[in-house]
């Protein structure tokens, strides 16, 4: 399996044509997921998607390719591996209002695959947590595995 340490993951830059046929296989998966997901999250804990607890299932999915923003790529001996970040439209530009995404593909012949969504849990000194699921445009899109 890849990880961080054992591939080099490209900088970030502008979708350009082979990431967005990615985004367009796995749009209808990612929200469906992304809306499983939050729904999952709202039994335990509900601060993950907090930023947009005041949008419905059909807001907080209305983005399209024109709003997938920026991407990442690593590949390996096996395909490619695809980190994106995507603008939900109904949020204001100040604030949280990015989901970031994992997808595969092992050639360009072949179907993507979402892997996951990112879903953030971090621990302070204090030993307090903190979860997030909605980041800001200034946060950089890094490796993730969640």
């Amino acid at each position: 399996m890849a990880t961080a340490d054992t591939v080099d993951l490209g900088p970030p830059h502008a979708p350009k044509e082979e990431s967005i046929n990615v985004f367009n296989e796995i749009e209808r998966e990612l929200k469906k997921h992304l809306i499983h997901t939050r729904h999952e999250h709202n039994k335990h804990e509900p601060e993950y998607f907090a930023a947009v607890s005041h949008l419905d299932d059909s807001e907080l999915t209305r983005f399209t390719a024109d709003d997938f923003q920026e991407v990442r790529v690593a590949v390996t001996a096996y395909g490619i591996i695809l980190f994106g970040k995507v603008r939900i439209p109904a949020m204001p530009d100040d604030g949280p209002a990015y989901i970031q995404f994992r997808a595969f593909t092992p050639g360009p012949d072949d179907k993507a695959k979402l892997h996951s969504i990112h879903t953030e849990e971090k621990e302070d000194a204090e030993g307090c947590r903190s979860y997030r699921a909605i980041f800001r445009d200034d946060e950089p899109l890094e490796w993730f595995d969640s």
